[in-house]
């Protein structure tokens, strides 16, 4: 069976993926925009949540807040970033959750990127993962440490160089690859080919032209992704699918829809 859901709502996402026909759902655990430390919404708490969530059938991601970029150079923004990367993880271990997502994060454009990259391998070194850690490509930046192809690269080897970086998964986003500047055709090639797994999709449109930087997702073939090449990469990933289209569950289970009628 396909794995294949949607983000959702925080306070309960097991029925939010009932009500998508979804077996995965992905979720913020408190603001996504925030320092303030996670936050398990559900009525219930972790452990409820935990149960709820096996007993449904449903895997669980956790997506970790925006703000966090542990590759700057600004010890205000790094330090407090993997301090709340760690606290993520751990929260996401006491709901069973399958993964957390992190975007790749970036340096300003008067630094050394090999910087990024190194706070990257530190981060790794000193984190406990009772969860997989799973970074995410990012659309924009020109000193983002996941846009460009080789950038990816040079990230996985920083990674790899840590302690424990061997288990660090990587999430594929179709809009953040096509604005990034990255065709679709042929990207799970060359992403396998650079980290050796794909271990999640987040599979969007982008309402924005091609290498544009710009990250606004849009439903699936209303907006300016290849048609073709997000169902190739669907089809060749082999990783559930997780859609952060915009709306509610109509317009998710429509996406659903569009794409596995042609896969």
């Amino acid at each position: 069976m396909v794995a294949i859901g949607a983000h959702v709502d925080q306070t309960d996402p097991v029925a939010e993926a009932v009500a998508r026909g979804a077996n995965v759902a992905q979720f913020f655990l408190g603001d996504p925009q925030g320092w303030k430390g996670p936050e398990v919404a559900y009525a219930g708490g972790a452990a409820a949540l935990k149960a709820a969530a096996e007993e449904a059938g449903v895997a669980l991601y956790v997506h970790a807040p925006y703000v966090l970029n542990v590759a700057s150079l600004n010890n205000r923004v790094r330090i407090p970033s993997r301090k709340q990367l760690q606290a993520q993880l751990h929260a996401a271990a006491e709901i069973g959750a399958a993964g957390v997502i992190v975007h790749g994060g970036h340096v300003t454009a008067k630094d050394d990127p090999e910087k990024g990259f190194d706070n990257w391998r530190k981060c790794i070194d000193g984190l406990e993962m009772p969860v997989p850690l799973l970074i995410e490509n990012t659309a924009g930046g020109d000193n983002a440490m996941a846009r460009q192809l080789d950038r990816i690269g040079r990230l996985w080897e920083a990674v790899h160089d840590a302690e424990g970086g061997d288990t660090v998964g990587f999430c594929l986003d179709t809009c953040h690859a096509h604005a990034g500047g990255n065709e679709l055709a042929g990207l799970v090639e060359k992403i396998k080919g650079l980290t050796g797994r794909i271990d999640l999709l987040h599979v969007n449109d982008s309402r924005d032209a091609f290498n544009s930087g710009a990250d606004r997702h849009a439903n699936l073939g209303t907006g300016n992704c290849d048609p073709e090449g997000l169902v190739e990469v669907v089809a060749t990933a082999d990783a559930p699918i997780m859609l952060e289209t915009p709306g509610g569950v109509s317009e998710h289970v429509a996406d659903m829809r569009w794409l596995l009628e042609r896969l």
